[in-house]
């Protein structure tokens, strides 16, 4: 691999690593060699690096590849998910799955890295539908804008809601950023 195939995305090997490039740019300056500008974040901890790579240094490809898994149950500690065309189960560990566990909805379809035959990152959905199974009432007559209240949903997680959000309501949330999006209709 030469520094020309970075692109956003790819996986590859950097001091004995494996990372996958999240933003990179050419940088050609008046007075010296080209290097790629290169913003990557390391498989296996998620740091993010950033490093200026020479034009025309060697990279290895890393041995890593992203499943799109549905998860179908929670086995004690492993996380079990199913490739819907093989009928294959991964397990994966809950250090791997870290702070997105109370966001896992039996069904949804998520994207695991395997690295060396091993699941090593899991990204959900950039939205899920939920239904509010606990919140308190909202006060009537409070209208003022972007007040919020805590409400426990279907999957566990605690996020923050509007006032007119009830319990029983399915509503849509960006997994990213844990922040509720508008009302939704239940899932078929």
């Amino acid at each position: 691999m030469d520094t020309s195939d970075i692109k956003k995305g790819v996986k590859f090997m950097y001091d004995g690593n494996p990372y996958v490039v999240v933003d990179f740019q050419f940088v050609k300056p008046g007075k010296g060699q080209a290097f790629t500008r290169t913003k990557m974040r390391q498989l296996l901890t998620g740091a993010v690096l950033e490093k200026n790579i020479r034009s025309g240094e060697k990279l290895e490809f890393a041995d890593a590849e992203e499943r799109t898994l549905q998860f179908i149950y929670l086995d004690g500690e492993q996380y079990v998910f199913m490739n819907n065309h093989t009928g294959e189960q991964v397990t994966v560990h809950k250090d791997v799955v870290g702070d997105a566990a109370d966001l896992m909805i039996d069904g949804n379809d998520c994207t695991i890295t395997i690295y060396k035959g091993n699941p090593v990152a899991l990204s959900l959905p950039p939205h899920i539908i939920v239904e509010v199974t606990e919140t308190e009432p909202g006060v009537k007559g409070d209208t003022a804008s972007n007040v919020t209240k805590p409400a426990t949903i279907s999957s566990g997680a605690t996020i923050q809601v509007p006032l007119f959000i009830c319990e029983g309501e399915w509503i849509k949330v960006d997994t990213r950023t844990r922040g509720y999006l508008e009302r939704s209709k239940k899932p078929q």
